[in-house]
């Protein structure tokens, strides 16, 4: 399910008195490839719902520059919903998802581990109530900026 920000607080209190633990991971989710996949496996395990939180196009660009992103945003959510572990995609457009993070207050909050979790945006803020900061380990090797730039010969 794709949800709208001004339907998130709502949603996530919904589940949360149902008694459904929340993890939330972020990301750009431009080219999906087998990094990717490791960590929405391994973020899904933590909880009963996975929300990926994914920035907009305009954020992209301010992040990673005029040629990104590969994929408009409504694609990307796409491609994330067709994944067994994705059960929702917002989208946020900020640089960071700080407000979005704290309109849902997940349970679990999940980053690859090539964060340290001071530097984790969010992770103080899940941490003041309870909730638990998870650094997952990356699959080594993948990039989606090393693709782009195998892809374009540009080179590794």
């Amino acid at each position: 399910m794709l949800i709208s920000r001004n339907k998130l607080k709502s949603w996530s209190q919904a589940l949360s008195e149902a008694g459904k633990k929340i993890v939330f991971t972020n990301g750009c989710f431009d080219l999906i490839h087998p990094g990717h996949l490791s960590l929405l496996e391994q973020s899904a395990g933590k909880g009963d719902i996975l929300l990926v939180a994914i920035n907009d196009d305009d954020s992209i660009r301010r992040l990673k520059g005029s040629d990104r992103p590969i994929y408009p945003a409504e694609e990307r959510a796409e491609i994330l919903l067709a994944l067994r572990w994705v059960d929702c995609v917002t989208v946020f457009p900020e640089d960071t998802p700080k407000e979005t993070i704290e309109l849902v207050k997940p349970h679990v909050l999940v980053k690859g581990d090539e964060y340290q979790e001071k530097d984790i945006v969010g992770a103080k803020f899940v941490s003041s109530y309870g909730g638990e900061v998870s650094r997952i380990r990356m699959k080594p090797g993948y990039s989606t900026r090393n693709i782009i730039r195998k892809v374009s010969g540009t080179g590794v």
